[in-house]
Formats: structure tokens, sequence, C-alpha cells
């Protein structure tokens, strides 16, 4: 933790779970770019990581607005400082917990604001839930030993208890980073979750004002992670029953915990902030206010990519470029599977992954023997970090693969540069590409969209905008008409700065 109590006021606390400073990428970019794009505010940091040791030196320089920094480690767990001893527990507060459980597993049935305000409140406080009432008193052994009895299906109790401490435990931490963080004028969550919850502790108990951006919808994102972690375990899965309706009971658990803090952040935040239109409906869905939603979009820098349209050569080159984070979410193995294909049609062909490999190791291990068994050693390389602007000239096709987005930065920064993209239908890709309403539509398509998880699909769409010149140079001349009538930063800049002083104006 890192905390300066000198600090003075900033006007805006970010709010940053697993991004900016210390992980780079489209969100922690977008933050980068707000910060120095608004050098009128002052802003304050606070990082919520996973484990301490997952994290290495900053990615970003700071900016000079920035005035403060502090981080904290929600899996850096220090309940066997000292020995449990035995405590009642107050009955109240918990009786409170319960009926927040049974908001979470049926919405519809409401939440009293009053006790949602007295849980917040007394968080971690003597008169309420202290962290060590949580872990081992009487009355928090009632409470888990009761819901197992009535809603569980099929783990054991002890998956089940340590499931239930596990995702409650970094509550408690955030309830004591809530009071300790300088003050702020306003707060600005960059997600739900537990920087969300973090928001909506701090709006409760200092009244002041919360914004909340979603790039990505978290639930969705943590949604198809739990699917897929490898940790989670139980009982129905190791016998071989399958997953329960596609998704295991503790895997259920988790995502239900984190759809109700979305919601509970969702009824603090205004304004609440998607990127476009698709996502803004997916949060009233999810328990948004409709009349607090709004959509702003990414924009990107054309002073700093337009130029490079100048440094391409006359014939369009035979390159794949994907420019993303080597980790699951971006799927990497479709885009190496789609070169194959490619590389059999165009033999002289090249796929390069461009990014960062210190996220995942076991995934990037993985994705190097499969280029090792398909043959393409020589073909498709792993370059690491670039800065766009080195590599974006030497590209005949920007690709992406993932399979959840939400508007990738990489994507705007493509088209500025004067190059097509080849996408697959998650987020606003489709929107991008093709347009997003009439006037739009009739600038173009900018490149194409794939399905999810089809390299034969990805290839043969590669292949047809490498080879076509007229449909290529087509493509390019859609991009750069879109992303400069549509996103640039100084719209996105205006946009925030318009919703920052409203807030600071309420403060």
């Amino acid at each position: 933790m890192n905390i300066n109590s000198n600090v003075k006021t900033a006007d805006i606390t970010l709010l940053l779970e697993g991004t900016y400073p210390y992980v780079s990428g489209g969100v922690s970019s977008w933050v980068h770019q707000i910060i120095r794009g608004l050098p009128e505010f002052s802003f304050s940091l606070v990082f919520l990581g996973g484990a301490r040791d997952n994290y290495g030196t900053m990615k970003y320089e700071l900016p000079d607005n920035v005035v403060h920094l502090e981080c904290h480690y929600l899996m850096d767990d220090d309940s066997r400082a000292t020995a449990p001893k035995a405590r009642r527990g107050q009955a109240r507060p918990f009786a409170g917990i319960a009926r927040l459980h049974d908001y979470f597993r049926a919405p519809e049935s409401g939440l009293p604001k009053d006790l949602l305000t007295r849980i917040v409140t007394s968080l971690g406080q003597p008169e309420g839930i202290t962290r060590e009432d949580f872990l081992h008193s009487e009355q928090s052994w009632e409470l888990i030993r009761n819901d197992y009895s009535r809603f569980c299906t099929d783990p054991s109790f002890v998956d089940f208890f340590w499931t239930v401490r596990s995702m409650h435990a970094p509550l408690f931490m955030l309830a004591g980073v809530a009071r300790q963080v300088p003050p702020s004028r306003a707060f600005h969550a960059i997600s739900t979750g537990y920087a969300g919850f973090l928001g909506m502790l701090l709006h409760q108990q200092r009244g002041r004002p919360l914004l909340l951006s979603e790039h990505g919808i978290y639930t969705k994102e943590r949604a198809i992670d739990l699917t897929q972690a490898g940790w989670i375990k139980d009982a129905r899965e190791t016998f071989g029953g399958g997953l329960d309706d596609d998704v295991s009971y503790i895997r259920r658990l988790w995502i239900r915990f984190f759809e109700g803090i979305g919601r509970l952040t969702y009824a603090a935040a205004d304004p609440i902030v998607a990127l476009y239109e698709g996502n803004r409906r997916r949060q009233i869905a999810d328990g948004a206010e409709t009349a607090r939603t709004r959509v702003i979009p990414n924009g990107i820098d054309l002073a700093r990519f337009a130029p490079l349209r100048a440094q391409r050569a006359g014939r369009v080159p035979p390159i794949i470029g994907l420019l993303g984070r080597v980790v699951p979410i971006k799927d990497i193995k479709t885009f190496i599977r789609a070169m194959r294909t490619v590389c059999t049609l165009l033999p002289d062909a090249e796929g390069w992954i461009i990014g960062p490999e210190d996220e995942d190791e076991e995934y990037v291990r993985e994705c190097r023997e499969l280029v090792t068994s398909l043959g393409l050693e020589g073909q498709v390389k792993f370059l690491g970090f670039q800065k766009p602007e080195d590599v974006l000239p030497k590209l005949g096709l920007l690709a992406l693969t993932s399979i959840s987005e939400a508007l990738p930065l990489v994507i705007l920064e493509g088209f500025a540069s004067g190059l097509p993209v080849l996408a697959t239908d998650v987020g606003s890709c489709r929107e991008l590409i093709e347009g997003n309403g009439e006037e739009d539509r009739a600038l173009g398509t900018a490149g194409a969209v794939a399905p999810i998880a089809d390299p034969e699909s990805y290839a043969r769409e590669a292949l047809a905008l490498l080879t076509n010149g007229h449909r290529w140079h087509a493509a390019q001349a859609a991009g750069i008409a879109r992303v400069e009538r549509y996103y640039t930063q100084p719209m996105m800049y205006d946009r925030y700065r318009l919703l920052y002083q409203s807030a600071l104006n309420k403060s």
C-alpha cells in the first residue's frame, strides 16, 4: 500500500481493478489518455490487484496531474497473522447480510435503501461485522451453514464454506481502504466488480458523486473467466456429471456474487457510461437505471496515427498482425489456426502476434507449441510488446480474434493508420467495421467480421481482403472516414470534461 498522507484533495479519484498503471492494454491506454487529455483536473489513483507477486513495475509514466497513487492486493491474506478467538458476532448485522444475499438471488425483490446504508457504513466496524466476526464468529458460521442447507446443490460443505469466505474476504479489506482513501471531490470507477464496490462504499460513506465507466461488461467477462477457470471444481464435475445447465453450482455462486455487487454499483453511480449502445442495453438489463446510462465511445489521437498512412508501401503486404495481450480472452489460438490455412493458400503470408506475454505463461507456451505443431515456424512470429506506430505501417491487415471485447482502441488505431480490420463478431466490432446507423454505414465497410472461434471462416475473410486490391482500398477509405468523423480524442475529451465538471459542481 502506498499512501501519501500529505496529498491534497484530488478532483477525481480513479478506482482501477487490475489495469492502469501496472497492466498494459486497452483500458489502461484509455485511462492514460483521459488523465493526460484533461490536465485541468487533478487525479488520485487507487489500484486494486490480485496477488502482489503478479505485478511488476509500472507500465506507464504517471502524468503530472496525478497527485496520489495507492495499491491494494486483494489476495494478500493476513488472516493467519493472529490466532482466531471464539466470538459470538452480532445478530442484526448478520441478518442484514442474509437479506442482501436474498437480494442477490432475486433482485426483483428489491433492497431497502436504509438496509444497504446500514451494511455499508458498519462493514468492518465494531458495531457491525468486523473481518474477525466474518472469519471466526458463530453468527457467520450459522449464516454459511444455513445458506448451504437451503440453497446448495452438489458441492461439499467444505468447498462451499471456503468459496463463501474467499469471495467475501476482499470486501472487508475494501471497507478499510474506503476509510483511508484521501479526500476527493468525486470518484470514478472504471468497472463494477471490486473497484465498483469500493466506489459504492465511498459514495455511501462520503456523499461524493460516483461515476462509472465500463469498457466491457465486468459481469459478462467474469462469467467467461469463471466458466473456464480450472481452479473451480465441484462434485458434479469431479464425478463426470457435466456442468449443471452449463455452469456448476460453485461457478454460478461466483457469477451471482459479481452480478450482485454490480447492481449495488449501478444503484450508486450516476452517470453510468458504456462505450457503445449494445453494452448500454446490457447494463440496463443487469439493473442500471435507464436515465443514468449514456454512451461515450473511445477516441484516438489522429495526429499520432494519420501520418503512418504515408509510410505504407504501394503493394499490400501479406502480413496479418494481431496487436493484443497473449491471453485466452484474445483467443490467440484461433488466429494461429487461421494462419495455417492462410499460409497454405498464400505461401508468402506471415502472422505477427504483437503484445505482452507476461500475464499467462502457460497460455503463451501452448500458443508457441501450436505454432510448432502446425509447421508455422518462421511464418507466425511472436514480437512481444511494440509501439503501434512502429508496426501498423508494415501490416496488410489488422486482426482481432477475441471472444469478448467492448470498443477496441486498436481497431480505431488501425483505421487511422490506413489499415483494414478483420475482427470477430464481439462487442462493437461489427458496428466499427460496418457502421452504426444509416449515415455511418454509407461510409462503407472497413474490413470484415468473422464468427468467434472459427479459424476457417477467419482465414477465408483474411484471404479475400489480402488478395482483392479494390476491396482492400475501399475498406481502407471507409475506416479512415469513420474514425475521423466519429472517434476522435477531442470528442471523447469534451464529453468527459462535461461529466467531470457536472460531478464537481455537485460536490
